[in-house]
This record gives C-alpha cells, sequence and structure tokens, in this order.
C-alpha cells in the first residue's frame, strides 16, 4: 500500500511538471539555491575586502531572492510581480558582475595575453553567471502555474501563442536544456581551475571536470533527439547531482581538517575550499533532470 501511495505521489510530480503546474515548487528550489549562491558569494568577495562597492550587490540580492522565493511559495501574486522582479534584476547583475571579473582578469599582469594563468589566478570568471542560476529558475517560476491549477486540455492542433504560453504549460524542454548545457559548461570550467590550483591532489576532483563536457554534449543532443533528452540526460544529470553531493562532503571535509578545524569554523569556511562549489555544480544536474521530465514546444 505505501509502496503505491509513493509510485503515486513520484507520477503526480511528474504530471505536474510535464504541464507546467509546478511553481511553488520551483519557488522553493530557486530560494534555496539563492541562499546557497549567495553565501559562497559573500565570503568569496570577503577575501576580496569588498573592494568594490558593487561586491555587495550579489550578497544583497542572494537574501532578497531567496525571501521573494519563500513568499512566492505562499502567495500566486507574489510569484507573478516580486518573485519575476527580483529575478530579473539578478540576472542583470549577473551579468554585470561577468563584465567584472571579466575586466578584472583583463588587468592582471599580462591580461588576456596570459588567458590560462591569468583566469586560474584571477577572479573566478564564469561564477557570476553560475550565480544567476537561482535568478533562472525564479524568473520561470513566475510564469508556471501552481500545484493545484486546472490541467489544460491536450489539444494536438492548438496554436502556441507564445513562449511564455510554453512555459505555463510545461513546454519548454530545449529551453532547459540549453541552461542545463550552459551551467554544466560554466561550472566544469570553474571546478577545473579551482582543482588545478589544488593540483588535483585527489582522483574525485577530476569527476566534475570529466562529467560536465559529457552533460552539455548530452544537452546539446538532446535538443535535436527527444529521446536523447530523457534517456542520456537524465543519466548524467543524476550523476552530477551524486558527484556534487560527494564534492559537498569533501569540502567539508576540508574546512573540517584546516588548522582549528570546528572550532574556527567560519574562518576555515572563509579561507578553506569552497564550500558550496560542489552544489553549485549539481544545479547543473538538477536542470538536466528537470529538462527531462519536461514536453517539447509544439507538443
Amino acid at each position: 500500500m505505501h509502496g503505491n501511495d509513493g509510485d503515486d505521489a513520484v507520477e503526480n510530480l511528474r504530471n505536474h511538471v510535464r504541464e507546467g503546474r509546478f511553481q511553488r515548487t520551483l519557488a522553493a528550489l530557486a530560494a534555496g539555491a539563492s541562499a546557497i549562491s549567495g553565501l559562497e558569494v559573500a565570503y568569496e568577495h570577503y577575501r576580496g575586502s569588498y573592494g568594490q562597492r558593487v561586491m555587495y550587490t550579489p550578497v544583497v540580492l542572494s537574501a532578497a531572492l531567496t525571501g521573494a522565493g519563500v513568499w512566492a511559495f505562499f502567495s500566486r501574486s507574489a510569484a507573478c510581480s516580486v518573485l519575476r522582479g527580483v529575478s530579473a534584476l539578478t540576472l542583470a547583475d549577473s551579468a554585470l558582475g561577468f563584465f567584472f571579473h571579466v575586466r578584472g582578469i583583463a588587468r592582471k599582469p599580462g591580461g588576456w595575453r596570459l588567458p590560462i594563468t591569468n583566469v586560474i589566478m584571477g577572479p573566478p570568471l564564469f561564477a557570476p553567471l553560475l550565480f544567476g542560476t537561482a535568478a533562472y529558475l525564479g524568473l520561470i517560476a513566475s510564469f508556471l502555474r501552481r500545484e493545484d491549477a486546472p490541467q489544460v486540455p491536450r489539444i494536438a492542433e492548438r496554436a502556441l501563442l507564445s513562449i511564455e504560453q510554453d512555459v505555463r504549460e510545461g513546454r519548454f524542454q530545449q529551453h532547459m536544456l540549453v541552461a542545463a548545457g550552459l551551467s554544466a559548461i560554466f561550472s566544469g570550467v570553474e571546478a577545473s581551475y579551482s582543482h588545478h590550483k589544488g593540483g588535483f591532489r585527489y582522483r574525485s576532483q577530476w569527476w566534475p571536470v570529466a562529467l560536465a563536457p559529457l552533460l552539455a554534449i548530452a544537452c546539446a543532443i538532446g535538443l535535436r533527439d527527444r529521446r536523447f533528452a530523457v534517456t542520456i540526460v537524465p543519466a548524467l544529470s543524476a550523476a552530477a547531482v551524486a558527484v556534487a553531493g560527494i564534492g559537498f562532503f569533501y569540502h567539508v571535509r576540508g574546512v573540517l581538517r584546516r588548522p582549528g578545524g570546528a572550532r574556527y569554523f567560519l574562518y576555515n569556511v572563509i579561507y578553506g575550499p569552497p564550500v558550496f562549489a560542489p552544489l553549485l555544480f549539481g544545479a547543473a544536474g538538477g536542470l538536466g533532470l528537470l529538462a527531462s521530465q519536461l514536453r517539447r514546444s509544439g507538443r
């Protein structure tokens, strides 16, 4: 009996995703992702002593997006207004942060004439774009329908009026595949030069570096091949989520193994391995899993 109840719950969840009725769930995920990425950027910018005022904006916006996501979980009107506005503003700030990180690399000795050295030793190039993942989820959530919304009749000949309508009805698999693929590339590059700094001391440090391009390629193939999108993409995405969990464990362990361990936990979090970075890699896997359950435009 309990097994059947669990199977029914999973099937109901899958139906809600396929029909675009998961606004509350995605708003909650956006809030959680924003909190994690906000903590990550807060101590990364602390290492830089908040040398520029603009370095405070992602910290403030991550808190605002977390609050907006929680509010949207309880209020449909907040999801369609507050969450949408804060998500759009956070995406704009992510693009601005990317500009500043590119400029920071250009200002290092040798600039872009020494791309590998300065990307490794300079500000994390794609970190601002990964910070925008939560904002992307929030923006998508603002256009979805609530879990208790009525089911839309599936009429094959119905004309699609807009991208917004596609999102409301769960018909945006290709869109989500692009987001998952880009997120995999960005997080894979971040992991590669972050682990390069540590000399790839552990074999497990190669896992996200190897898995990221595979997931990105699978997402690209899935844009044309629906069968690939619902088989290979979720398999690699699940692997990415698992690797992210393992990486989170190793990063926490690395923090605790620093001098002082848990007694100087905050200090060691700031100056040790980036605790939440593996979870941001897992976000790419989460996007891929979500994409695998969606319908394609026009279907």
